[in-house]
């Protein structure tokens, strides 16, 4: 009789510790206790919190019956230590690029092996190697003048950034007088950032995925004679904090009007962390790069891209 209570009351506590096992797998936010013996892998190849793995021969029986899966957490912490996961775009507008139109463009570093991606990776690595643009995420690409190639190498340079690793390249087209990312990729595109400031429209209306893993813009037809005042405004201002402090493994490409012909450029250069500017080689006068230079904050040049043509 002695014998067969104390089975019944070893049963009954068995079953209350399995039970209360049980209910830790079904919260979210508790973590669990106990470890799967090593001969049996978790589901999933998750790893198991190891805290009480030797608790008792009770806890250890337990383990065998259930393979026991770590949560997920929604605290910050647990957040940080996860893996780096891509973005979605659900909430972006899709126009997929056209691989002939970028190519005819020079959009070079769209392809995998292009040597030319070699080049802007140097490049990245070279600013990210000089300190004081060791937290830079807004870089501003312009040139003296028009038609020197910023506008390719800014898209050359979105296209190699997103290939990083751990990051996402949005860039954004400033140049309000003619925008031509969204042409030279091929993208039937009617809304730019003009919208946001005159109509109000929400930013995520005017993103664009095209395709590319990583990589978003804002490009579109829609032009202003006059640019400087609106990217010059408080509210110019506070989006590109938005944008730069929304994400920290985002880079910011802006594409904004020649320094030397619009006002527009030197409107935003206060705001940016960097500046790149594209001189053209053989053709652009060594005065003209000087008067840029001189024009644009000193502390917030990053350096000059040689842009030569093929």
């Amino acid at each position: 009789m002695k014998l067969r209570k104390a089975l019944e009351k070893a049963r009954d506590e068995r079953e209350k510790l399995t039970d209360k096992n049980l209910s830790f797998a079904k919260s979210p936010t508790e973590e669990l206790l106990y470890m799967a013996p090593e001969d049996t892998p978790p589901d999933n190849g998750h790893a198991l919190s190891g805290k009480m793995k030797n608790e008792s021969l009770m806890a250890a029986d337990i383990s065998k019956e259930f393979h026991i899966i770590k949560p997920v957490h929604d605290d910050a912490k647990d957040a940080k230590d996860e893996l780096w996961k891509k973005p979605t775009y659900s909430s972006s507008q899709i126009y997929k690029i056209d691989p002939d139109v970028v190519a005819a463009n020079r959009g070079v570093c769209i392809k995998p092996n292009s040597d030319e991606i070699q080049r802007y990776k140097i490049l990245k690595t070279r600013i990210q190697q000089q300190p004081q643009f060791k937290s830079l995420n807004t870089i501003m690409i312009t040139s003296p003048n028009k038609k020197e190639g910023k506008t390719v190498n800014a898209i050359n340079m979105a296209f190699t950034f997103a290939r990083g690793m751990n990051q996402t390249v949005l860039l954004v087209d400033c140049d309000f007088t003619g925008q031509d990312i969204h042409r030279y990729l091929g993208i039937q595109s009617s809304f730019s950032l003009i919208d946001y400031f005159m109509e109000g429209t929400p930013l995520n209306e005017l993103i664009i995925w095209p395709g590319i893993d990583k990589l978003t813009l804002i490009s579109g037809n829609r032009t202003v004679l006059d640019g400087s005042e609106l990217l010059s405004s408080r509210a110019m201002e506070e989006l590109i904090l938005e944008m730069k402090n929304r994400y920290d493994d985002r880079y910011i490409l802006f594409d904004a009007p020649p320094v030397l012909e619009h006002a527009e450029a030197l409107s935003m250069a206060p705001m940016m962390d960097g500046i790149i500017m594209v001189v053209e080689a053989g053709v652009t006068p060594e005065k003209d790069v000087k008067k840029a230079l001189s024009m644009l904050p000193k502390e917030k040049i990053v350096g000059l891209l040689l842009n030569k043509r093929a």
